[in-house]
């Protein structure tokens, strides 16, 4: 059955992303295509399926150019909880690199948390940052992120 969706595309906001390599090998086990967004330099497979941009390095241009092209076509994987904001409005699957899906029903309280955790900082409270990153994580980000581009592929 032919549709008029254009293909399913995944956009990584990838200067510090740490499931780079998982990205791609679920990519290509489907077929989809990948954008590699930094601001400097990275070094991706010679796939032609995977494609890689350098913004400038000013604030938020990584983000700006992966939000200006998410829609309900494209998986963008971010640990950014504002970039995962303006992706889920523009209709676009955002992952986090532990395997946490944001949704439109879990964002809102993600933001304001993010707000909290900023505020704290500001005030001088000495809080600890993210757990480290785990084995299980790789794998939960494995399972969720074949599970999205599998429903990205899915006819309408």
């Amino acid at each position: 059955m032919q549709t008029d969706r254009p293909d399913p595309v995944i956009l990584v906001d990838a200067d510090a992303c740490p499931v780079k390599d998982e990205v791609y090998r679920v990519a290509e086990r489907y077929g989809v295509a990948v954008t590699i967004v930094a601001n400097s330099f990275i070094r991706i497979p010679d796939d032609p399926l995977i494609d890689r941009v350098i913004v400038s390095d000013g604030f938020d241009a990584a983000d700006d150019w992966i939000a200006e092209r998410a829609g309900d076509h494209v998986l963008v994987i971010t640990a950014d909880i504002l970039l995962a904001e303006r992706c889920l409005a523009a209709g676009a699957a955002v992952l986090g690199p532990k395997g946490v899906p944001f949704t439109t029903a879990s964002i809102g309280g993600a933001v304001a948390t993010r707000a909290i955790m900023a505020d704290l900082r500001a005030g001088g409270e000495q809080i600890g940052g993210p757990a480290p990153f785990t084995r299980a994580d790789r794998s939960r980000f494995l399972q969720a992120m074949d599970a999205a581009v599998r429903r990205l592929k899915k006819p309408r």
